[in-house]
């Protein structure tokens, strides 16, 4: 989308900048699996006049006047995420994932409880308690890990540290795990010590709304956390489904506890990607990202690349790079990017190497498949990569990937 020119005559900065990466995005593609492009309509919320007011509290439990509309809207997105997500309850209001996931926390536990969660480096995230963020000095994580070259997650490892550790909290979720998770296996070790059921789902949200992927709220779960964008397109936010025993809680960590007023144009757009979600269309696009995932990771395999767990049963995969001489993961980045392959340096499990060099690649599907790219596509970007893992000039590669994005504009 082209910037208004009124915002160019009044600050041209940030009018080339918006101007810059909307042409970045045509011209380039983005294999992050976080990312996505989102819908014209929720751009529209976005920049709405919902930007003007406060609604501090939940609909018919405001602050302020004058809420008619936005009770009306968020209303919409609750019952549209308890649909959606086969819910009892559900939360719109969390601003992004982490929050999310505080809410959680702090509204369940209390300091110092303790949580069993995946290891970061074997493809958990950061939210679920890594050393480095607050929620890892305030809560006791203790973290499972995979094994094998399949990397199934060790449920003997899982059940032995709930027994000799009685978390709290089971905690299943990642950021960067190519497997479908079992959460039958999770619900089960967790009535076995009576703890809390939490599925993290922010990277495949979408799918599982497309029906592409299992539920966790179908096994029992007692709640289930996601963004908002990534694989479900909508506005960067955060949403929180959950069993009725857990809604007062929730709602109160959320609003007042962690949050002020929520930020209506975002709780609109939510309302509008599930509304798309909730549509023929969006499952058809929800399968056809797992399928580009696959053909992704089978022509990668047959170039030669090695990818973490053998493959993906999901929206993304993981590039051992560390055969490559004198290659790391960003270095890998940093040369993707210069042809026009936006992607992300990942650790591996056990990664000998530190984060900002890992020794590992991650890719993923959602937005190259919201361009409308298939199977042909995906084997074409797998051989565009290859060649730049083998050392051809980046700038050799950009011309072709700019042919094919011309080929598929983003939609917005």
């Amino acid at each position: 989308m082209k910037p208004n020119p009124k915002l160019a005559e009044l600050d041209p900065e940030i009018a080339n900048a918006l101007d810059g990466e909307s042409r970045r995005q045509e011209s380039t593609l983005t294999l992050i699996a976080s990312e996505n492009h989102t819908y014209r309509e929720v751009l529209e919320t976005s920049g709405s006049v919902l930007t003007d007011k406060y609604a501090e509290g939940y609909p018919s439990r405001r602050y302020y006047a004058g809420q008619r509309f936005y009770d009306e809207i968020e209303t919409l997105a609750i019952e549209r995420a308890r649909k959606c997500f086969r819910a009892e309850h559900a939360n719109v209001q969390p601003l992004s994932g982490s929050p999310m996931n505080q809410a959680v926390y702090f509204g369940l536990l209390e300091p110092g409880d303790t949580i069993l969660a995946m290891d970061l480096t074997h493809g958990g995230h950061l939210t679920h308690g890594a050393p480095a963020s607050h929620m890892g000095r305030i809560f006791n994580f203790v973290r499972y890990r995979t094994r094998g070259n399949r990397g199934d997650i060790d449920f003997d490892e899982v059940r032995k540290l709930a027994h000799q550790e009685s978390p709290k909290m089971v905690l299943c979720g990642h950021s960067s795990y190519p497997r479908e998770l079992d959460y039958a296996a999770f619900k089960r070790i967790a009535d076995e010590i009576g703890a809390i059921t939490v599925a993290d789902v922010s990277h495949i949200g979408g799918l599982i709304a497309g029906n592409a992927l299992e539920n966790p709220l179908d096994h029992g779960f007692d709640l289930l956390t996601t963004t908002t964008h990534k694989t479900l397109r909508g506005p960067r936010g955060g949403l929180i489904a959950c069993k009725n025993e857990f809604a007062q809680k929730i709602d109160k960590s959320v609003f007042p506890g962690l949050q002020g007023g929520p930020h209506m144009h975002q709780v609109a757009g939510i309302a509008v990607a599930i509304r798309k979600a909730d549509t023929p269309e969006f499952r058809r696009y929800s399968e056809q990202v797992l399928l580009n995932a696959r053909v992704l990771a089978e022509s990668l395999k047959a170039h030669g690349v090695p990818l973490i767990t053998g493959g993906t049963e999901n929206h993304l995969l993981v590039l051992d790079v560390a055969q490559y001489v004198g290659a790391d993961g960003a270095t890998i980045q940093d040369r993707l990017e210069a042809a026009g392959l936006i992607c992300n340096k990942q650790l591996i499990p056990d990664d000998s190497r530190p984060a900002g060099r890992p020794s590992g690649v991650r890719l993923g599907t959602p937005a190259v498949t919201t361009r409308g790219m298939r199977e042909p596509e995906m084997r074409r970007i797998a051989a565009l990569v290859c060649r730049v893992l083998d050392n051809q000039a980046p700038q050799a590669v950009s011309q072709e990937v700019v042919d094919l994005a011309r080929r598929f504009p983003v939609v917005h």
